[in-house]
């Protein structure tokens, strides 16, 4: 279909070259399916440019799990229509036109709304609009049965290292959480599908994939047969892959003995776990709907590192949860000052619309929780530093990301658990291939390694 009308406002024909950019907030799931429409857009003959040059299209792939994140979305819908100055246009996609399209539809100027319903098909959506004038909202409820979408991608444009979506949707209604009004039930990519494009990530060069979804931990309870995230992990360390895999967050009642020893066993996985905790107090916990105690969480996290002494394990933290007190506040720093954890994710309480904790008594004032987040990330940074010393002297398997400095001829590269490394590689070598670097000196900016000729074993 010729590209007419919608971009008729923008100054051009069907047979002029297209400009877009795309901007990307939030989680690893949103960058995956913003990958996934450049992609797609690109086959379409539209051409990306840099973030900062005007374009005939910007897309905002939006967030909106806190307050600061929706009003992140809104800044970057207003900043394009400023920047577009009637010539170029704006659309805004995924959660926050599935969850509060009417916040959207005031904004002026705005073109496009369409939440995640329809997110996979906004290449043709855009490629075959019309009426120029008038907002076009394809935001819509999630249909009943809806099934995993496919999204297959061969490149991730900027990164050396791939994300893959494998798993969409929450159904555990934290009390705090708009997650699952903005991404619906649990649904999975079928395990044959994974294989696939792995094998595709593989072939153009990747080395490291993250495995990423909405409540990962859920992966393949929709599927028929005895399908389930550990099952789909053996099946890629089968394939023998040239690459090894991530895994993002998981919950703490969907790592049992098993996964930890296979993590342990297959080179082909990444030692790390990061783990949501969000409380340390368990009445807090029991507010949140959380379905586990401080006890159950401290014991995992022993247990990992008994069974793997160097992988890292990270957590996510929420302080100023209504009803939080002092005494709660105090008993999270206690657990975690405790725990060989590696590095913690601090987040505020933040207030959402449409959730139980909105209504919940007690809240917490924006000064007090900014003053323990505080406390909190304080804390993170003395258990990382520790973490990466404890580390010095080994030899980690890092696959690099880019120059770091390229007059010194510093590549930054990523350990297989979750250290940030600087190195030199050797001269004429590859930049899509595991270096073997042993780790010489952590200060308190840097972790600097050097390759060693040959795999020595920690």
């Amino acid at each position: 279909m010729t590209v007419t009308g919608f971009w008729a406002a923008a100054g051009f024909a069907g047979n002029m070259t297209k400009t877009f950019k795309i901007v990307t907030l939030g989680c690893k799931v949103n960058q995956y399916e913003s990958a996934f429409l450049q992609a797609c857009l690109q086959e379409e003959g539209w051409i990306p440019v840099s973030p900062g040059a005007p374009s005939d299209l910007t897309i905002i792939n939006t967030c909106i799990v806190t307050q600061a994140a929706s009003h992140q979305s809104r800044q970057e819908i207003r900043k394009a229509i400023r920047q577009s100055d009637g010539k170029g246009q704006v659309a805004a996609i995924g959660c926050y036109g599935q969850v509060f399209p009417e916040e959207l539809r005031s904004i002026e100027g705005l073109r496009l709304i369409a939440g995640n319903v329809e997110k996979g098909r906004i290449a043709d959506i855009i490629s075959s609009a019309h009426d120029a004038g008038d907002l076009m909202d394809f935001s819509m409820p999630f249909p009943h049965g809806m099934r995993f979408e496919i999204m297959n991608i061969k490149t991730f444009p900027g990164r050396s290292r791939a994300f893959l979506k494998i798993q969409d949707g929450c159904e555990s209604f934290c009390s705090y959480c708009i997650v699952p009004f903005a991404r619906g039930r649990c649904r999975s990519l079928q395990p044959d599908d994974v294989l696939r494009i792995l094998e595709d990530l593989s072939v153009g060069g990747y080395r490291e994939v993250v495995l990423t979804g909405i409540h990962l931990g859920k992966y393949g309870t929709d599927l028929p047969g005895q399908n389930s995230l550990k099952s789909l992990l053996r099946a890629i360390t089968r394939e023998k892959l040239p690459l090894r895999i991530r895994l993002s967050s998981l919950e703490p009642g969907e790592i049992d003995e098993d996964l930890i020893e296979m993590v342990a066993s297959e080179n082909g996985l990444c030692r790390h776990f990061h783990i949501p905790l969000q409380s340390g107090d368990d009445g807090i916990l029991e507010k949140m709907h959380r379905t586990y105690s401080s006890r159950t969480f401290a014991g995992l996290v022993e247990k990992i590192h008994d069974s793997i002494p160097s992988a890292a394990i990270g957590a996510d933290v929420m302080t100023g949860f209504p009803g939080e007190d002092r005494t709660a506040h105090a008993a999270t720093m206690a657990l975690l000052q405790d725990l060989p954890v590696s590095y913690l994710h601090v987040f505020p309480y933040s207030r959402r619309a449409g959730t139980p904790a909105a209504r919940f008594p007690a809240h917490v004032p924006p000064d007090e929780k900014k003053r323990r987040a505080a406390s909190l990330r304080s804390l993170g940074a003395l258990k990382k530093q520790y973490f990466y010393e404890r580390c010095n002297g080994r030899v980690l398997q890092v696959v690099p990301e880019g120059w770091h400095v390229r007059a010194r001829g510093l590549v930054k590269g990523i350990s297989d658990n979750y250290i940030p490394v600087l190195f030199s590689p050797p001269t004429g070598s590859a930049h899509d291939d595991f270096f073997p670097v042993r780790i010489e000196r952590v200060d308190e900016n840097n972790v600097i390694g050097q390759v060693v000729h040959s795999h020595q074993s920690e």
